[in-house]
């Protein structure tokens, strides 16, 4: 199965929403009615934790500004508001067929001050 995310990075400002999407080569959906779709995030520096399990279900001490969605091959995650401390990578992790496979990961990252276009000096029109 493969897991492909989009997008790999997102640049973000702490305080506003993120949206990551999961989509797998075919549907997630076991025979017992349940799709093992799980959210990881690998901060800098440490193993992965995970989220989210089942598409929607947070794990214990997972703030709720997390909230996982989806079903069958299209799945996201959604941060209603940025903290520094979601900052990492993400993956999303299919569990219904073996071997377990990963996506290629998202990066959560502080978009710099800098980046935005600036307008500076004068216009003449002559």
């Amino acid at each position: 199965i493969v897991m492909t995310q989009s997008p790999l990075t997102l640049s973000v400002t702490i305080g506003q929403p993120a949206s990551i999407s999961c989509k797998s080569s075919q549907s997630l959906l076991y025979s017992n009615g349940k799709t093992y779709l799980n959210w990881l995030l690998q901060r800098p520096g440490q193993s992965p934790k995970r989220l989210i399990y089942l598409v929607s279900k947070l794990d214990s001490g997972v703030p709720d500004r997390f909230t996982g969605s989806g079903s069958g091959t299209d799945f996201t995650l959604k941060i209603s508001r940025v903290e520094a401390e979601d900052l990492g990578v993400y993956y999303c992790v299919q569990g219904t067929h073996f071997p377990l496979t990963f996506g290629a990961g998202t990066k959560l990252e502080l978009k710099r001050a800098d980046a935005a276009p600036t307008v500076s000096g004068h216009s003449c029109f002559l």
